[in-house]
């Protein structure tokens, strides 16, 4: 590590308050009985340096930009929104193409212990039922990667305060946000497997079996009633474990598979905007533009035109 140089006084500080003594993986540590948080900041570019932790570990990117280097993986770029989640010792490579003073790379890395996690996760399967009864919650720590919903990167925003602040409470404001976060990303680990290998599932797990349902049958329409009876579960039952495991309604998850097809339409340039509304299910413009702008934050004529300049 290069200590200290042009660019910044020896009273310089970094954005966490700290001092800045390096100019990569500047670091400060913040402690709590069940986890540490380390806050890094990169002010020059820099190639493989190395990364190891002594517990299960999550990393997410808050600025700029890494290029990881991760078992006999390819390396992939790492972006702000993004998260990785190891197991203990892993060892990985990054490097810092980016960085300057002026627009330093910053991520965080959370370690969390293990036997915290167990307990975290055993007492979910406790309370809160699988729809199959021979399916755990779970938490893979290796070397898991995702996209942070909303609800992860409010968590990781939270922690980053709560270990930052001085409150009598923040130790047990601490433990339960750790205990939210292990959850949440339970439940996303959950939803992806099921959502990525569905025909791997549909013999054995009664939401993979309506999920690839819905998907055939996407652009019809589909009732609470009839996909509860597919299920062979109460109504109320099947809507409570459909958003249990998925994270959203079934209404909600039906929109997002429509407006997931009407994408692939919009993307061939002999479709027009009016076929891709109605081979996705929709029965008006008006309907089928304002669900569109719901998911993507852009009208269906926003999205081609933007296919279009890209390409």
């Amino acid at each position: 590590m290069k200590k200290i140089r042009e660019g910044f006084s020896k009273e310089a500080v970094g954005i966490w308050g700290n001092p800045i003594s390096k100019l990569v993986e500047n670091k400060l540590t913040l402690s709590h009985d069940l986890a540490e948080l380390h806050l890094y900041e990169t002010f020059q570019a820099a190639s493989r340096i190395e990364l190891q932790f002594d517990t299960p570990v999550m990393t997410s990117m808050l600025s700029g930009k890494k290029v990881v280097y991760l078992d006999n993986q390819l390396p992939f770029d790492y972006h702000p929104g993004e998260s990785l989640v190891m197991q203990s010792s892993k060892r990985i490579h990054v490097d810092f193409p980016d960085a300057t003073i002026d627009a330093p790379t910053r991520c965080l890395a959370l370690t969390i212990s293990d036997e915290f996690i167990r307990q975290t996760v055993s007492e979910l399967n406790e309370q809160v039922d699988r729809v199959e009864t021979t399916d755990q919650w779970r938490l893979n720590t290796d070397s898991y990667r995702l996209q942070n919903d909303p609800e992860i990167s409010s968590l990781i925003d939270k922690l980053t305060r709560l270990f930052r602040e001085n409150n009598p409470f923040k130790s047990f404001f601490i433990k339960n946000t750790l205990k939210e976060l292990i959850v949440r990303l339970s439940q996303i680990q959950v939803r992806s497997d099921l959502l990525t290998t569905t025909h791997q599932h549909v013999n054995t797990n009664r939401l993979a079996y309506i999920v690839a349902y819905i998907r055939e049958n996407v652009t019809r329409s589909l009732s609470i009633e009839e996909l509860s009876d597919k299920a062979c579960l109460s109504k109320s039952h099947f809507f409570r474990l459909f958003k249990s495991e998925l994270g959203v309604s079934p209404a909600q998850f039906i929109l997002t598979e429509r407006i997931g097809r009407a994408k692939i339409i919009l993307s061939n340039p002999a479709k027009s905007i009016t076929d891709a509304c109605y081979e996705s299910g929709f029965n008006s413009l008006t309907h089928f533009s304002s669900a569109f702008r719901s998911v993507e934050r852009m009208c269906p004529r926003q999205f081609k035109r933007q296919l279009f300049v890209v390409s």
